[in-house]
């Protein structure tokens, strides 16, 4: 008899919180993980002030981040995997 593996459907990677460093973006995702990926990798936000970082808010239940004075979006497994911003 034949058995097939079962395939397991990776869960998306949900972020619970967001912090940024000088030069960081820190995240903490609802699986305890914590991801810090450099702020480089996405000008906009590199370029950011403070201000404009920290004014941002989760879209997906925690699955991307929505920067409303920047005009920017990410994904969260963008950052997880640190894939840099296409610009």
């Amino acid at each position: 008899m034949n058995i097939s593996a079962a395939k397991i459907k990776e869960k998306e990677p949900v972020a619970i919180t967001v912090t940024f460093t000088h030069d960081m973006i820190c995240l903490v995702l609802e699986d305890g993980r914590e991801v810090r990926t450099p702020l480089e990798f996405y000008p906009r936000l590199a370029k950011a002030s403070k201000k404009a970082l920290k004014h941002f808010r989760l879209l997906g239940g925690g699955t991307g981040i929505h920067w409303v004075d920047l005009d920017e979006d990410l994904s969260v497994d963008s950052i997880v995997c640190g894939r840099r911003a296409n610009r």
